[in-house]
C-alpha cells in the first residue's frame, strides 16, 4: 500500500527536506492588509515591514475544508492512503477543517500534532521513515498519536511586541519586560503556547542559557532528528544552538526558518530547538 505523508505549511520545512521525506504540504493564507498571499510565498521580511508600517499584525487564515479536499484528492491520485499532520487544534481550526474534509474519503487519517512549526516536522519525518520501513497505516497512526506527547517544542523571544499586538501579553507585562530586558521562553505544552522561563540581558547570551536549560530539562532525548528553527537570529545564536544539539549527540540536525504564519505571531529574533523525547 502506498502511504503518503502530508502537513500544512506550518511545518516550516524547506523544500529539499520536504522532498527528502516525501512530505506533501498545503499552505495557510496570509493577509497583509489588502494583499493576500500564501505561507511559503509571503516572506518574513514582508511581515516585518508590514508590522513596522501599520503597527498591526497580519491576519492568518487556516486551510479551509474545500482546500483540504482538493489537496487530499490530488495526493490520492498516486497514493492509497494519507496520514496528515495539522497545526495544534488549540491554536487553529485547521485540524477540524481537515477532519471534516477527510470524511469525504475512506483512507485519509488526520493527526492533531498538538504542536507547531518543526514540532510537526518531527512527527511527519518519523512517519515517513516508518513508511519506508514497511509499517502499515494503523501502526504508523497509533505510533504518531503516542508521539505527539513526546514533542519538545519551545522558543525564546527577543521582544514581546508581536505577542502584545496579538493580545497575548498585557501592556504592563510588556512594559516591564522591555525595561528589564526580559527574553521569555515560550513552551508548547498540551497543544498550547505557554510562558515558561524568563531570561534577561543580551539576546545571544539568553539563547546560550535557553539551550543549556532545555537540553537539561528534557534529558531523555530521541537523538535521531532535531531542529534549530528561527525567524531571524544572529549567526552566533544559530551556530551555538546547532552545536549544542550536535554535542548532545543528535544525528540529523536541521537549521530552518519559520514560515510566515509562525513568524506573524512571534516576530523577529525568535529561536527554538525542537526534538522528540523517548
Amino acid at each position: 500500500m502506498r502511504i503518503a505523508i502530508s502537513a500544512e505549511s506550518t511545518i516550516d520545512l524547506p523544500q529539499e527536506v520536504l522532498d527528502k521525506y516525501k512530505i506533501k504540504t498545503v499552505p495557510f493564507t496570509i493577509l497583509l492588509g489588502e494583499k493576500m498571499g500564501l505561507d511559503g510565498v509571503i516572506t518574513a521580511q514582508e511581515i516585518f515591514e508590514y508590522v513596522a508600517k501599520n503597527k498591526v499584525l497580519p491576519k492568518t487564515s487556516a486551510v479551509n475544508e474545500a482546500q483540504y479536499e482538493e489537496h487530499f484528492a490530488n495526493i490520492l491520485k498516486d497514493a492509497d492512503s494519507i496520514i496528515h499532520f495539522t497545526l495544534s487544534s488549540e491554536m487553529s481550526c485547521a485540524y477540524q477543517n481537515a477532519v471534516s474534509a477527510s470524511r469525504k474519503f475512506k483512507n485519509v487519517h488526520i493527526i492533531d500534532s498538538r504542536s507547531l512549526s518543526t514540532g510537526i516536522a518531527l512527527l511527519a519525518i518519523k512517519a515517513s521513515k516508518m513508511v519506508e520501513n514497511g509499517y502499515d497505516v494503523a501502526h504508523i497512526v497509533n505510533q504518531c498519536l503516542e508521539d505527539t506527547r513526546k514533542v519538545q517544542a519551545s522558543f525564546v523571544l527577543n521582544k514581546l511586541d508581536y505577542l502584545r499586538k496579538g493580545g497575548r501579553c498585557s501592556g504592563l507585562v510588556y512594559f516591564g519586560a522591555n525595561i528589564l530586558q526580559i527574553r521569555p521562553q515560550i513552551l508548547v505544552k498540551s497543544g498550547k503556547m505557554s510562558p515558561n522561563k524568563k531570561y534577561r540581558g543580551n539576546y545571544d547570551h539568553c539563547v546560550v542559557n535557553y539551550c543549556k536549560d532545555t537540553l537539561a530539562e528534557f534529558p531523555n532525548q530521541d537523538k535521531s532528528v532535531a531542529f534549530v528553527t528561527y525567524t531571524t537570529a544572529s549567526d552566533f545564536a544559530v551556530d551555538y544552538a546547532y552545536n549544542a544539539l550536535k554535542d548532545a549527540g543528535f544525528k540529523e540536525i536541521y537549521k530552518t526558518n519559520a514560515g510566515a504564519t509562525i513568524t506573524s505571531h512571534c516576530g523577529p529574533n525568535t529561536l527554538g530547538i525542537l526534538f522528540l523525547t523517548v
